[in-house]
C-alpha cells in the first residue's frame, strides 16, 4: 500500500497529477482512513483511555477518602476492583479489545493495591521494591495477554525500579554505584529488550505493533546519547573509553537493522538526532575557553544547522524508497 501512497506523491512532485487530483487518488488507492477506520480509532481511543483513567481515578479516590475509609475497607476496596478487571478480561477474552484494556486496568490497579498495602501498614520497603514487586505481581499476565502495552508497562516498572534503586544506594561517595553506572544499566537493560523485541517479533505476530519497538528504541537511543555526553563533559568517566568504542556500534546496528531490515524512519531519525547532538557537544567541550564566546556558539549552531539538513535531505530520500 506504501508503494501506492509513494508513486502518487511522485506524480504530484513530477506534475503528472493535478494537485487537487491528489486526494481523489489518494483515496481511490485505499490510503486515506475511511468512515469504518475513524469508528474503530475512536472506539478504541475511548476505551483504552477509559480504562487508564479509571485505574487513575481509584488511586485518586483513595488518596480523597484515605482519612474517612478503615484499613480494611480500603484493601477489600481495591482487592475487590482488581480481581474485577481480572474477571472482566476473562469473561471477555484477551483476544478481543475490551478483555485486553480489562487486564491492563487490571495491572495498573496492581500497582495501586501494593502501594496502599504498603502506606496502610508502613512496610519499611524502600519504593524500588514496590515496583519490583509490581513488575513480578503482573509477569504472569504479561505472558499469557498478548499485549505490547503490557509489554510496555513491565519494562517501564523495571526502568523505574533500578533508578530508583541508585537513588536508594548511591554507594560510598558515589565510588560503589554511580550515575554513569546507572546510565549503563539502563542502557544494556533497554536495548536487550529492543533486541529481544524485534527477534521474536518476527515470528510472533501481536508484537510487530511499531510503536512499542519504537519507544524501546527511543529509550535505547536516548541513554547512549546521554552516556556520550557523559564522557565528553566529564574527564572522570570511569566508562568513557568503552562509549567510545559502544556508540559507533550502536550508530551501526541501528542502521544495519533499520535501513536494510525492517526499515524504520523513526529510529533513523533518532540515530541523525543523536549524532547531531553528540557532535555538537564534541564541539562544546573543544572550543570551552572556560568564557562565553559568541563566535564559538554561532560556529556551533551552524554546524547543527548543516548536519539537521543534512540527515533530512537522507531521511526524506529514504521516504521515497518506502521506509516507514
Amino acid at each position: 500500500m506504501n508503494d501506492h501512497r509513494n508513486s502518487i506523491l511522485h506524480w504530484a512532485q513530477q506534475a503528472s497529477l493535478a494537485p487537487g487530483c491528489v486526494e481523489q487518488a489518494m483515496r481511490e488507492a485505499g490510503q486515506l482512513p475511511t468512515r469504518s477506520d475513524w469508528q474503530r480509532f475512536i472506539d478504541r481511543l475511548l476505551l483504552w483511555g477509559g480504562a487508564v483513567l479509571l485505574a487513575v481515578g481509584v488511586i485518586f479516590f483513595f488518596a480523597y477518602n484515605w482519612n474517612e475509609i478503615g484499613r480494611v475497607a480500603r484493601l477489600w476496596l481495591a482487592e475487590f476492583l482488581v480481581a474485577g478487571a481480572v474477571a472482566a478480561s476473562a469473561a471477555l477474552g484477551t483476544d478481543r479489545p475490551a478483555g485486553k484494556a480489562s487486564l491492563f486496568a487490571a495491572a495498573l490497579l496492581t500497582g495501586a493495591l501494593l502501594a496502599l498495602f504498603g502506606q496502610t501498614y508502613q512496610t519499611g520497603a524502600d519504593t524500588y521494591e514496590l515496583f519490583i514487586t509490581w513488575a513480578a505481581a503482573i509477569l504472569p499476565w504479561t505472558l499469557v495477554g498478548r499485549l505490547p502495552a503490557l509489554w510496555v508497562l513491565l519494562i517501564a516498572l523495571v526502568n523505574t525500579a533500578i533508578t530508583l534503586y541508585f537513588t536508594v544506594f548511591p554507594g560510598i561517595f558515589g565510588l560503589l554505584f554511580s550515575t554513569e553506572k546507572e546510565l549503563w544499566l539502563l542502557f544494556a537493560f533497554n536495548t536487550a529488550a529492543l533486541f529481544l523485541w524485534e527477534l521474536f517479533s518476527r515470528n510472533i505476530e501481536w508484537l510487530r505493533e511499531r510503536w512499542a519497538a519504537r519507544l524501546l528504541g527511543f529509550a535505547s537511543g536516548s541513554l547512549i546519547t546521554a552516556l556520550a555526553m557523559f564522557a565528553i563533559f566529564n574527564h572522570r568517566a570511569e566508562f568513557g573509553f568503552a562509549t567510545v568504542l559502544v556508540y559507533p556500534l550502536w550508530l551501526a546496528a541501528i542502521y544495519s537493522c533499520y535501513r536494510r531490515i525492517i526499515k524504520d524512519l523513526f529510529l533513523l531519525a533518532g540515530g541523525v538526532l543523536s549524532i547531531v547532538i553528540v557532535t555538537a557537544s564534541l564541539l562544546a567541550k573543544a572550543m570551552d575557553r572556560g568564557g562565553s564566546d559568541g563566535g564559538v556558539f554561532l560556529f556551533i549552531g551552524l554546524v547543527v544547522i548543516g548536519l539537521s539538513s543534512l540527515g533530512s535531505m537522507w531521511l526524506k530520500n529514504l521516504a521515497r524508497e518506502d521506509v516507514r
